[in-house]
This record gives structure tokens, sequence and C-alpha cells, in this order.
């Protein structure tokens, strides 16, 4: 991997503005070539504790800073991400696999948010209320939090940082980064950059580790973390929940999903299946919004389903720096192992396998992209966040059983439906049981737009004004005229 800067490439935890080095290290391999691209620092326990000692320290100070010079900061870090947005796409397309293009394109898009982030948190303060008192005046400030602990995903390993550190620090508080082991250098290329931005030490603190049991139960269980915010599976989102109990922390917990696509015989076709190309195929499909379960009406349901076959058919999986490549690997061998489980257990019980199915050879990480029909509420894939190129095919008959059938699960991140008739498409967004609804349309993240999940897909919102509110407390003053 070659970069412009070479400053970006870090391999060491950062902690209280210093790099951190450890005897013991682990490697991050680049999940196409299958080749060790760099030896990362593996922090533990101990490092955890003075992460949180400089993140408390700096908060003292950080909350005082003025919000417009936090501002400023803010603005020059993504000046310096979008500047350097071809290195740093280039970390992610070496250590997640993506396409580079898929790539550079979440860099430049953490530059758009941390924009979007500085002039917004101006707008975030308290407000002045009656009171029925004459000789008393009541009013409400906001307050940054303290310190927070972000646990980011391997999946989008730039976005989920920015996301959470990028609302965090410009509210005011401080933070902790522990990133995914097999995407962890992202987050330090972030901590360099952020430093030169002008974050002070002990604001932005990065944990690379292997196994995140140590630093985990430190972040979850001291009582100088006020808040957790964590992406990823449903399965460890309840056990970090479960874990900050004892300090009644505030979390914010972005979980897995199981999204309904529903396609109406009324529906284009061309654009329903257009949808479905980025529901399903997006970052190989590793993605929690992904569309897990195409339900199609019993009218268009072979027309669409020959459509989206052929599509899928012409798509090329491949290493991301080659411009060819549509989609790339599987981040690891038990994602390959659970996808051929679910495709299998499928045909086994009935399901047609209408393209792919399998490895591309059984000594990559790549998957070919699938399509699967004539599915059914009884088989695994049904109840599982598929996390990979692999479209599921139900059909149904009335809108009663699609809804019914979309709403068949304990998640509630995000739902699609197309149909051509307006009053059914606002009766669907309204009654599909998630988070967030792709009506007529799969663009579903804006960054003034509140995302997140309801059910078990989590708690909170990020993006939007809804995302800064979560970084701060809410404080009332009544105060008496004497």
């Amino acid at each position: 991997m070659r970069l412009a800067n070479g400053n970006l490439l870090m391999t060491h935890g950062w902690i209280n503005g210093e790099e951190i080095s450890t005897d013991e290290q682990f490697a991050v391999v680049n999940p196409a070539t299958l080749e060790t691209i760099a030896n990362v620092s593996d922090l533990g326990a101990a490092h955890a504790r003075d992460a949180i000692s400089a993140a408390t320290a700096a908060f003292d100070e950080w909350k005082q800073v003025p919000l417009q010079q936090r501002v400023d900061i803010i603005q020059r870090w993504a000046d310096l991400i979008a500047e350097n947005a071809d290195d740093l796409g280039a970390i992610v397309s070496s250590e997640n696999g993506k396409p580079f293009r898929e790539a550079k394109g979440e860099a430049l898009q953490c530059a758009a948010l941390l924009r979007w982030y500085a002039p917004a948190a101006q707008r975030l303060h308290g407000e002045t209320l009656p009171s029925y008192n004459a000789s008393q005046r009541n009013y409400t400030i906001k307050q940054p939090i303290g310190v927070v602990a972000c646990i980011t995903p391997w999946n989008f390993p730039a976005a989920a940082v920015i996301v959470k550190a990028g609302a965090a620090i410009v509210t005011g508080c401080t933070t902790i980064i522990k990133p995914s082991d097999e995407t962890p250098l992202i987050a330090l290329a972030f901590a360099r950059l952020g430093a030169d931005a002008g974050i002070p030490a002990g604001v932005f603190n990065v944990l690379p580790c292997r196994d995140p049991t140590g630093v985990g139960n430190e972040l979850c269980s001291s009582a100088d973390v006020r808040m957790l915010s964590f992406t990823g599976s449903t399965k460890v989102g309840k056990q970090l929940y479960a874990a900050c109990a004892g300090t009644v922390k505030r979390l914010a917990l972005e979980l897995g999903g199981n999204a309904p696509f529903v396609v109406f015989d009324d529906a284009d076709l061309d654009t329903a299946v257009a949808g479905a190309m980025g529901a399903r195929f997006y970052n190989s499909g590793q993605i929690c919004v992904g569309a897990n379960r195409f339900f199609v009406q019993k009218n268009i349901y072979t027309g669409f389903a020959e459509r989206l076959a052929e599509r899928v058919r012409q798509m090329k999986a491949g290493d991301g720096f080659n411009e060819a490549s549509d989609i790339g690997p599987m981040i690891n061998r038990a994602a390959i192992d659970r996808l051929t489980h679910l495709v299998e257990s499928a045909t086994s019980m009935g399901a047609r396998l209408l393209t792919g199915g399998s490895q591309t050879e059984a000594s990559t990480l790549f998957f070919t992209p699938t399509v699967i029909a004539d599915m059914s509420p009884d088989m695994p894939a049904y109840q599982t966040e598929i996390f990979g190129p692999v479209a599921c095919l139900y059909e149904f008959e009335t809108e009663e059983e699609a809804i019914a059938l979309a709403n068949d699960t304990q998640a509630g991140l995000s739902a699609y439906v197309y149909t051509a008739d307006p009053l059914r498409l606002l009766r669907c967004s309204e009654a599909l049981e998630a988070g967030v609804v792709g009506a007529n349309s799969t663009s579903i993240f804006s960054n003034d737009l509140p995302f997140g999940g309801i059910k078990q897909s989590g708690l909170g919102r990020e993006h939007g004004m809804q995302c800064l509110d979560e970084f701060v407390e809410t404080k009332s003053i009544c105060m008496g005229l004497q």
C-alpha cells in the first residue's frame, strides 16, 4: 500500500496525543489478497485505563473551549480529510477490501459530515421557559456529557468513527475509539489528521486491540466514561448494554437489521431492480441496512426475479484497486462459512438458486453475487442478518400479507417499499416497523436526517441534530430574583 502522505499509516495506539507501542502485535490483512498490510500494536486493559484518565483530564479543559474554536478545529479536520481522501480511501480499501471508489467516497463523506456538524453545533442550545413565579426565571442549557467510548465496526470503518467522534468532539466531549481489529488503520490515520487540525491531546484516543474483552470491560465499567456509542451486531450490543448497567451510562446502539424490500405489482420494475441492486449488493452486501428479504407480489414475481438475476450475473467480484471490480471480498472466513450455510440450507429446503451461491475459489474470500428464489419463512436466512451479496426472494399476494411478513422480525433498522400508488406508499411507509424507510428509494442517508433503529436494532440516532443531542445533557436552572 503506497500513500502520498506516509505519516497516515500509523501502527501504534494513540493516547493523550502520543503513539503507544507494545511488544505484542496483530496483523491487519487485506481480505482481497490475504496479504498482511501492517502489524499493529495490541493494546490492553491497562492502556484503556490510561486513555480514560487522559480523556477525563482533557475533558475538563475541552468543555471550556469556546464553541467557535471547537468548530474551527472540526472544519480544519474536515479539510485535511478531504485533502487526503485518496490515501484514506487506499487505507480503507486495503484493510476492508471494498472497491477503492467506494472507500474514497466514504472518506469524502466523512469530511462532508464534519462540515455539517460544525455549523449545526451552533444551533444546539437551551431555552428560556415561563415561570409561575414572577420573582423566578427558568431556563435550560446544554452541556457536554463527558468522556465517550466509541466502539466501531469494520464494514464502514471510516464513517463509523467520524459520525460518533465528530459529533462528540464538536459538542465538547472527549473520545476513546476502539476500532475493529480487522480495520484499525483508518481510525489511527484520523488521529494523525486530528492532531494536525489542532485537536488537543486526550480529546481523541484510539485503542487498537486483537481481543476486545479487556479494553471493552474497562470502557464499560469505568464511571469516568459517561457514554458508550456502539455500532455492530445485536448480540454484542446486548452484552454491552448489560455491561454498562452498573455505571448507568448513556448508550447509543446501532445494531443489526433484517430489512424487508417490498415490491408491489404496480411498481416500475426497472426502478425496483436498480434499487434492489444498491440495497443488497453495495459494500458487498456487508451493510446493516442491506435488504435481507425481498417480498415481491405474485403477478411480477417471475419478471422481477429474472431481471434481478440477469443484473447480478454481470457483477464482478475482485480486488478493490481493480476498477472493473463491482464488489470486494467478505471480511473473513467466518463470513464465507455463514453465507455458504444459508445458501445450502435454503436450497436443501426447496429454494431455487438463480445465480451464484458459492465462493469464487476455495482459497479466496470472494463470494459470488447470488440470487435465490422461492424462499419461505421457515428457512434460516429469513431471520438472519445475511451481511453478504445474497438476495433472497419471497412471494406475496396482498398488501396486508406483505406488511405482516416485513414486520415479522425483532429487528427494525431499515425497510424499503416500491409502488406507483401514492396512498399505498404512504400506508406502507407508516406501517413498516423500522427506524428509516426508503419509499421508492434506497437513498436513506443524509447528514441532516436522523438514522437509527427501533425494536432490537438499537437506541438513539446518528446524523442530524438529534445525533448532536445524544452527546449533551440538558440542565434546568431555576433562578430566584432577590
